[in-house]
Formats: C-alpha cells, sequence, structure tokens
C-alpha cells in the first residue's frame, strides 16, 4: 500500500468518525497546551526575576541588616549596618573598591505654603547610577534600546558631589513632581526648602521619569522623591543612627565567593561576632549576589516546572489513553476490512502503518490545535503571574513532536492488535 493510499484511508477513519475523533483528541489539545504555557510561564518568571535584580550586577554585593519580628514590628537581629561600616569597607576589604549606600526616612518638606509628607532618601554622589534599572526609571520619551545612564536622568542642576556628601551639605535634588509642588512654575535652583525643621537648598531637579515596569508603577511615581547626602539625611532625619542599604562593588567577578567571604570577615570584626558552640557564626546581616538571586530563582522555577509538567503529564497521557480506546474500538468495528485488505494482498506492515498513522494524524491534529490554544493562553496566564509571560520558540515544535510521540506510543498496540488479526476469521466477523 502507497503511502497516499494509508493517507487517504486514515483521513477517511477520522471523518467518518468526526465527533469522536475531536473529543478523543481533547486530552492532547491541554496537555500541549499545558506544555505552551508552562514554558512561557517559566520563560516569564525567568526574565522577570534576571530584570528585577539587574542593579546587582554581576560584580556587585548587596549586603542588608538581618531583620526579625519582635512584638509586630521589624528589628534587626543584632547591630544594624552603620554609614561607618560603609565608609571603611573599601579600605579594608582587599576586594572591595567601591560602595554605593543609602537610606530612607520619613520627613515633612516645606517651601512657604506648600507642604508635602514624604519619604527622603539619603544617598552617595553615584547614587543615580543605579537607579534606572534598581528603579527601573527612564525620562518621559526615552528612545528605546538606548541606556540611560545617572546625567541623563537630571533635568535642572546637577547632583551631590563626593565632597558635599563628605562634608553633610544641607543640599537637595528634588524629583519633577516634587518640584513642581513646592515651586510651582517658578525656577528651583538654589532657593530654599525645609525639610521638618533644617533648611535645605536645592542644587539639582530630575527629569519627569516614567517607570519601564507595569508593576512598579502601583508602588508609586518615580517623581515624587527628594535626594540628600546620605550623611545629612542620617543627621536631620533620624534620633538614632539608621540601618543603611549598601552594594559594593568588586574588583574581581571571578573571585566572587572570595570577596564575599572578606566582606562578611570585615563585618563580623566589626560587629564582634564570634562562632558559637557548633562552630558556626550567627551574622546579623545578609550578603546576595546576582548569582544567589538567579540561583534561588533557577530553583522556584523548577519546581515551579514539575509541578506544570506533572500536570500536563496527566493531560496528554489520558490523551493518549482515550487515542488507545478509539483506536481499539475502531479496530473492532473494522474487522471485516481489515480481513477484505488482507485477503487482496495487504501485509501486516501494511495494516500498522494504516492504524498507526490513523492515530499520529489523530494526536497531530490535537497538538496544532494545543499549540493555538496554548499560545492564545499566554496572556491569560500572563494576567494571573503578574503579567510575566514570555513565549518560548522552542515551545511550539517541542509541542508537536511530543503530541505526535504519544500517537505513536499509544497507537502502536491497536495497530498490531489489527495486524494480527486471522484473515479468515476477520471475514467471518459481522
Amino acid at each position: 500500500m502507497s503511502l497516499l493510499s494509508t493517507v487517504r484511508t486514515a483521513l477517511q477513519g477520522i471523518i467518518g468518525n468526526k465527533l469522536r475523533a475531536g473529543l478523543t483528541t481533547l486530552g492532547i489539545i491541554i496537555g500541549v497546551a499545558s506544555v505552551i504555557t508552562m514554558l512561557a510561564l517559566g520563560n516569564g518568571a525567568r526574565a522577570a526575576v534576571e530584570d528585577s535584580f539587574r542593579f546587582l550586577g554581576s560584580d556587585n554585593i548587596r549586603i542588608t541588616v538581618k531583620n526579625e519580628f519582635d512584638e509586630g514590628e521589624l528589628v534587626p537581629v543584632g547591630e544594624i549596618l552603620s554609614y561607618e561600616d560603609a565608609l571603611t569597607m573599601p579600605r579594608n576589604v582587599e576586594l572591595v573598591d567601591q560602595v554605593v549606600v543609602s537610606v530612607a526616612g520619613g520627613a515633612r518638606v516645606r517651601r512657604d505654603r506648600a507642604v508635602l509628607d514624604m519619604i527622603i532618601t539619603g544617598a552617595t554622589f553615584d547614587a543615580l547610577e543605579l537607579l534606572p534599572v534598581q528603579s527601573q526609571v527612564q525620562p518621559v520619551g526615552w528612545p528605546n534600546g538606548v541606556t540611560v545612564s545617572g546625567a541623563d536622568l537630571v533635568g535642572q542642576g546637577r547632583f551631590f558631589t563626593p565632597s558635599e556628601v563628605l562634608g553633610s551639605a544641607d543640599i537637595c535634588v528634588l524629583g519633577h513632581k516634587t518640584a513642581s509642588d513646592l515651586f510651582g512654575g517658578d525656577y528651583p535652583i538654589d532657593q530654599a526648602v525645609w525639610v521638618n525643621r533644617d533648611r535645605c537648598t536645592v542644587v539639582g531637579v530630575l527629569k519627569e521619569l516614567e517607570s519601564t515596569d507595569a508593576i512598579a508603577n502601583l508602588r508609586g511615581t518615580p517623581n515624587e522623591t527628594l535626594y540628600m547626602p546620605i550623611s545629612t539625611a542620617i543627621f536631620n532625619l533620624f534620633d538614632r543612627e539608621p540601618s543603611v542599604r549598601i552594594v559594593a562593588r568588586v574588583t574581581d567577578e571571578g573571585r566572587m565567593s572570595e570577596a564575599k567571604a572578606q566582606v562578611a570577615d570585615f563585618l563580623r570584626g566589626r560587629h564582634g561576632i564570634e562562632k558559637d558552640f557548633e562552630d558556626r557564626y550567627k551574622d546579623d546581616f545578609d550578603l546576595t549576589t546576582r548569582r544567589d538571586i538567579l540561583g534561588a530563582q533557577q530553583e522556584s522555577a523548577r519546581t515551579f516546572s514539575l509541578l506544570l509538567a506533572a500536570m500536563a503529564i496527566v493531560s496528554l497521557v489520558v490523551g493518549g489513553i482515550g487515542i488507545m480506546n478509539v483506536m481499539l474500538v475502531s479496530v473492532t468495528e473494522r474487522t471485516r476490512e481489515i480481513g477484505v485488505r488482507m485477503a487482496v494482498g495487504a501485509r501486516q506492515l501494511d495494516v500498522v502503518t494504516q492504524f498507526l498513522f490513523e492515530a499520529v494524524l489523530i494526536s497531530a491534529i490535537g497538538g496544532v490545535l494545543g499549540i493555538g490554544a496554548g499560545i492564545l493562553a499566554i496572556p491569560m496566564a500572563a494576567s494571573l503571574n503578574q503579567g510575566v509571560a514570555m513565549l518560548a520558540p522552542g515551545s511550539i515544535p517541542l509541542g508537536f513532536a511530543v503530541a505526535v510521540v504519544i500517537g505513536i506510543v499509544f497507537g502502536l498496540y491497536p495497530a498490531l492488535r489489527a495486524s494480527r488479526l486471522d484473515p479468515i476469521d476477520a471475514l467471518r466477523h459481522e
């Protein structure tokens, strides 16, 4: 029997039982759609985490204080991360050559009759370099694909200098909306505002910014900000020294593990942390690198993918069992037809090929429909996953290949059973 005859016969078998064949493909459709959606969610989750932590470059270590809940309030487990810790780190840690330090605190900002209650950010002179990726912002109307530097964010005036940060200068830089709320249409540079009871001279205003992340827009506007030197913020905004956030830059990213160990030893010495009776350190700080975050993300993604994969496998197996059931029924219904084909010279291989091809064709049709359903389901899955899902191009051929394999595996037994029928008994079958 020629290939064309095999295809024609298989199509006639499917068309003759359209409803049954259509219902049989449902399991395959759901399974393949699950595979497409699963890979899209995993792809999106990976991209989202990488995007969220882009500011932690491959040569950066983020250092944060370790907290615990005490009577419903989050408090440090040991000593705070102090500004002094950050200042002395580059001089005492061989593999760290620069640190970016920040702190945030609430304050009331006034100019004449305009009063704003807002969060003030104390920062070092290079804080703007991290802002585009850390806060995922860019100037309004910024061209797609063009990298944003810290200088691109300044609309009027300037940002702090290193000497102003070290000297606790009473200066500040305003966000676009903050400047508009306080000054209206007046020129703000070199004008004074009051932060709580302290006078502060405006040296710069940032451009109007927009978030590059839709989710970040829900957390607040990037234009309602006020920056001042971190030394000034610590002195003016807090009754006691606050814990700061530190990002340390490593001189050789190939020695990141060694750099983390050096930073940990330095902070343990500063905070007086010694080994306990189990020969372990109970650190009051956390060190995080990009590799740590991506490693944890990959582990979570693997667990999530295994769950979705299990669901897809169940659907595919159910679909495969449906195909086997339909093909066995088809063999029984067409026993006399099989006997006639064998009587006129059809070989066992021809019968196997005919029924196997029919099973594969049903499965392949389900695979194509499942691919379409999976692609259409991605936006819905994204809405349930904070808008994060990206179609993996490789999932399309994978989904189709899985469908074909299911057709072969579950269609082989009915095809073999049909080929082993005795021609004389098959011709006598009513």
